[in-house]
């Protein structure tokens, strides 16, 4: 990925130098977040005014440490921020912000005020606009299932509801060391928890470095006797702080997330979070006298200290940015921490299927069902399946999710090989099949998260203001059309599934422009032939004949965008531009039931699915179908991004270029993804 020059520090100043002697503030993504916060990460010897800069409280701080004091440079101490990665640290991973305290302070060492402490202690905190982002960034970082390290499984089930959660961490953390505690604190931890809750159930939680056998925890399986279980898999801890009637801890962050989880947690360390009326604090800081709510604690936490950074965008951004890439990354490591068979793909798929869902293991392609579910139940992975290839005795064995592109697809057609920059996945059924229920239809029914209406409306309102559709192809400039009440009519591929299975009585372009004539003699229908009809590439087209008596005007290779700004109103049978038209404010009528029918958005003449009960507002549509339903991916970085991502490359055109040799391009590289399992 280009990195962007260094940008100039606040008031046009440059960066100021940064001399580092940790080989992690010097090169990668903390040199990175440095640089673009305007310290510039360098390894020489300071001057007086300089500054020096140190990880944390690590065993090599002292380098720093002593190089300022002995030139009379500002100390400056460097942490990750409370959203990590998905792996810990130690496995590699970069981290998505960083803490960086200019105060030589770090926020976990209760011995001297840290740049937090003193938000928290001073800091009003009491802008209603920055509390509701706080409110609504904790209702997400729950719903998102989003931690420091999101490893963890959501489907995985926690103890049974009813015990006291006991929180372990690893040993010689420096949390704790200068957290006003020691190891002796864990084992008096233990004791209190046993001593307060007489007769309950006590479950330890290891930390996911211990759990992964990077580093010793305080408790081991010694521990597990009688009432206390040990815990090491890899539990959300947001379901395990819901199933708790008592949280204990030392200084571990999971503390932090158990106040956002509603809880008062006894803490026998000092951390960040202890000393604002919201613990039962065993070691308390008596500087700390403030009293905070949640959404103080959590607005500067989280939004106001960190340092956050957007990797897809080489940028700095703000948390809600951060808390953007993080569901995308934590969602394609959930789906896809344990492989895929895939089925059904087309070669020229291939390269770009690997690229969506081989990140934690490569996909392994399989030309027949009966050659897939072997694959599959020998190697223990699920299934992927291209939609259109479903068939039913591969659910009836194995998981199956199925694929198909999304709602904004790429800059050019998938009939021409361009590969897509969004794909869904589901694991229910598929949105274009009202036959059964899919799991964007769960999404629309459940609405969207905290912030998640106020998201989508930015993203509907950017999509609307750059032209932006499903293909956005090179586009013809419209002709003058007639005047008069207009309709469009989007004409589509009959033999596309979305009509075969969502359509009963009109089934056919020609049906379609009928049946609008017959109900709307007055009108201007305006008839828009789909991309793939016009290239030639699938049946749909309708005779000259009937085009002339039936449609006022046939627009050719028309903007999509700009032709939704010259009608009043959209008839359709299953087309996605129904669903552009909606977001656009227009009155779409329904021949067949695509997914977006049978919300009360829409004017319903095909047979919609009973279930379909729900009375969504534009929003919620809008974030099932463009944010939590698809999964994107950057096609610079290569990340799984946000939808914001994706439309700002579509917008701005910043897209890898693809030559005349596309077509053979594109094959050989599925050619080459699908033989993977040969070299595994």
């Amino acid at each position: 990925m280009a990195q962007a020059d260094a940008p100039e520090a606040a008031g046009g100043t440059p960066p100021r130098r940064l001399f580092c002697y940790a080989r992690r503030l010097l090169t990668g993504r903390q040199a990175r977040i440095l640089t673009l916060a305007g310290l510039k990460p360098r390894f020489a010897i300071p001057e007086p005014g300089d500054l020096v800069g140190v990880w944390g409280r690590s065993p090599y701080a002292w380098r720093g440490e002593r190089m300022a004091e002995r030139t009379g440079a500002q100390l400056v101490r460097i942490e990750d921020a409370f959203l990590r990665s998905i792996r810990p640290g130690r496995s590699g991973e970069p981290p998505l912000g960083l803490m960086i305290d200019r105060s030589g302070g770090v926020h976990f060492d209760a011995a001297t005020p840290s740049a937090l402490e003193t938000l928290l202690a001073r800091a009003p905190l009491d802008d209603s606009a920055l509390l509701a982002r706080a409110r609504d960034g904790i209702g997400r970082l729950i719903a998102a299932d989003l931690s420091k390290y999101n490893g963890h499984d959501p489907a995985l089930r926690p103890p049974e509801p009813g015990y006291v959660l006991v929180v372990d961490q690893t040993q010689g953390d420096a949390s704790i060391r200068h957290g006003g505690a020691s190891a002796t604190s864990f084992r008096e931890m233990l004791v209190f928890a046993q001593e307060e809750n007489p007769g309950a159930r006590i479950v330890i939680r290891s930390h996911p470095e211990t759990a992964a056998g990077l580093r010793p925890g305080h408790f081991g399986p010694e521990q597990a006797q009688g009432r206390i279980t040990l815990l090491s898999d890899p539990v959300s801890p947001w379901r395990l702080l819901e199933g708790a009637t008592a949280v204990y801890t030392v200084s571990s962050q999971l503390g932090f997330e158990a106040i956002l989880a509603g809880h008062r947690p006894r803490v026998f360390g000092q951390p960040f979070y202890a000393g604002w009326g919201l613990t039962a604090d065993e070691n308390p800081v008596p500087r700390r006298q403030r009293r905070l709510t949640r959404a103080q604690l959590f607005a500067a936490a989280m939004i106001l200290a960190p340092t956050w950074y957007d990797p897809c965008r080489d940028r700095l951004c703000s948390f809600e940015e951060a808390v953007d890439q993080l569901e995308a990354q934590a969602r394609a490591f959930r789906e896809d921490r344990a492989g895929h068979v895939a089925y059904g793909m087309r070669l020229w798929k291939r390269a770009p299927l690997q690229g969506f869902f081989g990140a934690e293991q490569r996909l392994r392609f399989a030309e027949t069902p009966a050659r897939a579910l072997r694959r599959a139940r020998r190697s223990g992975r699920p299934l992927l399946v291209w939609a259109g290839r479903d068939s039913p005795e591969l659910a009836a064995e194995i998981p199956v999710r199925r694929v198909e592109d999304g709602f904004l697809r790429s800059r050019g057609l998938g009939a021409d090989l361009v590969p897509p920059l969004s794909l869904v996945t589901d694991d229910l059924g598929i949105y274009y099949d009202p036959g059964r229920e899919s799991r964007l239809e769960r999404l629309i029914a459940a609405g969207p998260p905290p912030g998640g209406a106020a998201r989508a409306e930015r993203l509907v309102a950017r999509l609307i203001r750059d032209g932006l559709s499903k293909y956005n192809l090179p586009a013809a400039a419209l002709p003058a059309l007639p005047a008069g009440h207009r309709i469009l009519v989007p004409g589509q591929v009959e033999d596309d599934a979305s009509i075969l299975t969502g359509c009963d009585q009109i089934a056919s372009n020609l049906g379609l422009l009928r049946r609008v004539r017959a109900e709307n003699p007055e009108a201007v229908l305006i008839y828009k032939p789909h991309p793939d009809v016009e290239a030639g590439l699938r049946q749909g087209a309708v005779p000259e004949a009937e085009l002339r008596r039936l449609a006022d005007a046939v627009v050719r290779r028309a903007d999509p965008a700009r032709l939704l700004a010259e009608v009043q109103e959209v008839w359709t049978m299953t087309s996605a531009l129904g669903f552009e038209a909606l977001l656009r404010g227009l009155p779409v009528t329904c021949l067949g039931a695509p997914f977006y029918a049978g919300w009360g958005l829409t004017r319903d003449l095909g047979r919609i699915p009973a279930r379909r009960r729900a009375r969504p507002d534009l929003a919620a549509l809008a974030h099932a179908a463009l944010i939590a339903y698809p999964r994107y991916r950057d096609p610079r970085s290569g990340l799984p991004c946000p939808a914001e991502v994706v439309a700002e490359r579509l917008a701005t055109g910043d897209l890898p270029r693809r030559g005349p040799a596309n077509r053979g391009l594109a094959k050989l590289q599925g050619l080459f993804a699908g033989a993977a399992w040969l070299w595994r």
